[in-house]
């Protein structure tokens, strides 16, 4: 086993303790098997770092399984964004397998079921075949199908293969219990007819093996010791047994199953995420507001984020949903010592201060991290004319906003204190350009004689700057739970104001070429990320999460 520190020890890792303290395994071997017929988010996340995680600690292996026995809905775009997320998350796999290379093996084991008398074909309509299944409620009823010879079973499974026959004319189904209190158990189909060609096999196969059939199967040919797999699958573990027990299978893996990661503020089905990007709601999988795990990257988090974030939620038993403020602080928490700091005007408002010389700067120095000298120092420029963040500005302030107003004064970070004495408008009566004076003895935070300034605000000079398109994004849903009302589509608690796009901001020179792969606060804030969009002459960031949740109040009024 690895000398690293080990994971807190959870219900998962002590049953592989158990496991090898009893001898039965001498290596610890986990799989990852997406389907790839989307892009994965935040929930898959939790997977792969324990399926990766876990056979990393023990020393042991982890296979990336693609499971493609659907062609319809599976494309090679989806393949090869999984293989970047899991990268991206900072995991290797030891290797990479398709459901799609064991289709021999498991055409035989659907074979050796048939020869034992436990699997048929069924020619009834998937509507009818519904309807004999039953419900939680009531016992199935068997299929006037279910007493076909094994040898009528063997001819009809062979004639399938070879394509005589049309998609839905005939499947084939496992013969297990039509009474069971488990439906699952109640005669599953195990192939069924597709004839649409497939990414990696073309037109090799016009049959297709179902999951519940795959998958256990695939991990014994693996050689897989421990299934893990979320809670909706538990029901589902006693065909997964029933299967490796009655075929010939190489090995019988143990499946475990573990609470999915559900996030409040967002939706994880496939489904739906899928209507968002062919609705046009969003703009892509990598939509920033999106939970996909390509979101996430193009919007800004980082991987030890991720993976922080998931460590603390922990591995249970127990389905809940977590709180999205758990995500953002951590990644706050995450860039708080990584990030360079830097100064950015989102609605510029220009500032002239009148008592500076004409034509002269001073040059500032100053540290790119408060807390860590060896980020170095940057050097801005201070001149007559500076932009300042409109926000940062009220003609009519109330008691407790210490920044500027007529007639009052406010610390330029890093510089001196101003006073504004006029307000310039146009025509339409907005405020265009603050008219100030400066004290030149309160440079280096000295304050004005007999007054103290409370209110510091960011800036930067009106030469020494660039322009940038800020995108602003917020939660992707305005209530926490998108699918609490069941009469109502998901799509109407969309949040109107999940993305501003503000354009002509003005950022400091350091910003103009960021170095590989860096995310900056921007002072008072937030922490921002260039987009996949931006280039030297179109700058575009995006704010990844503010410095504060802005969410937490509403978040505790939701409580009850």
């Amino acid at each position: 086993m690895s000398d690293k520190p080990e994971e807190p020890v959870n219900f998962i890792r002590q049953a592989i303790n158990a496991d090898l303290a009893s001898n039965k395994h001498d290596k610890i071997i986990t799989r990852f098997p997406p389907e790839p017929n989307g892009y994965l988010h935040i929930g898959h996340a939790k997977s792969i770092w324990l399926n990766f995680g876990i056979a990393n600690d023990y020393d042991g292996e982890c296979t990336l399984r693609f499971d493609d026995t659907n062609p319809i809905k599976e494309d090679e775009e989806f393949v090869e964004a999984i293989e970047q997320d899991v990268r991206w998350l900072g995991f290797k796999w030891s290797r990479i397998a398709h459901a799609s290379d064991y289709f021999p093996a498991l055409y035989k084991f659907a074979l050796e079921l048939i020869g034992k008398g436990l699997a048929y074909v069924d020619s009834m309509d998937i509507e009818t075949m519904r309807e004999c299944r039953g419900t939680l409620k009531e016992p199935g009823k068997n299929s006037p199908y279910r007493e076909r010879s094994v040898g009528e079973n063997v001819d009809l499974f062979e004639r399938m293969k070879a394509g005589e026959f049309s998609d839905g004319e005939h499947v084939l189904r496992a013969k297990i219990d039509m009474q069971s209190s488990n439906i699952n158990l109640r005669d599953p189909v195990i192939y069924r007819i597709r004839h649409h060609s497939h990414q990696r096999t073309g037109d090799e196969w016009c049959i297709y093996p179902m999951y519940d059939f795959t998958h256990g199967l695939s991990d014994a040919i693996e050689g897989v010791t421990h299934s893990l797999c979320t809670l909706e699958f538990e029901d589902h573990r006693p065909l997964y047994d029933w299967f490796l027990e009655n075929v010939s299978a190489p090995c019988h893996p143990r499946q475990i199953e573990f609470s999915r990661l559900n996030l409040n503020y967002f939706v994880m089905s496939k489904r739906m995420l899928t209507q968002l990007v062919e609705s046009g709601y969003v703009d892509g999988w990598d939509d920033p507001r999106m939970p996909t795990i390509s979101g996430l990257r193009r919007r800004g988090f980082t991987a030890s984020s991720v993976r922080n974030f998931i460590a603390s939620v922990g591995i249970t038993k127990k389905a809940n949903v977590i709180e999205m403020g758990m995500l953002e602080n951590a990644v706050r928490e995450d860039l708080d010592s990584k990030s360079p700091r830097a100064m950015g005007v989102l609605k510029p408002l220009k500032l002239v201060i009148e008592n500076y010389p004409e034509g002269e700067s001073e040059t500032i120095d100053v540290a790119n991290h408060p807390h860590d000298p060896s980020m170095g120092i940057r050097q801005i420029k201070l001149i007559r004319e500076v932009y300042i963040d409109r926000d940062d500005f009220m003609e009519d302030p109330p008691k407790k906003f210490f920044r500027l107003g007529p007639d009052r004064e406010v610390r330029l970070r890093y510089g001196f204190v101003v006073h504004c004495h006029e307000v310039v408008k146009d025509n339409a009566g907005e405020v265009v350009e603050l008219r100030c004076t400066y004290d030149p003895n309160t440079r280096n935070g000295n304050q004005p004689e007999g007054r103290k300034v409370k209110g510091i605000i960011h800036w930067v000079s009106a030469e020494h700057c660039i322009d940038a398109t800020i995108r602003l994004y917020d939660r992707l849903f305005r209530e926490a739970n998108p699918l609490a009302d069941k009469n109502r589509d998901f799509t109407e608690s969309l949040n109107p104001d999940s993305l501003q796009v503000l354009t002509h901001c003005k950022l400091e020179l350091s910003l103009g070429s960021p170095a590989p792969d860096t995310r900056y606060q921007f002072e008072r804030l937030g922490y921002f990320y260039p987009d996949n969009d931006s280039d030297p002459s179109n700058l575009v960031y995006n704010r990844i999460v503010t410095l504060r949740d802005s969410w937490a109040k509403l978040d505790q009024q939701r409580k009850p």
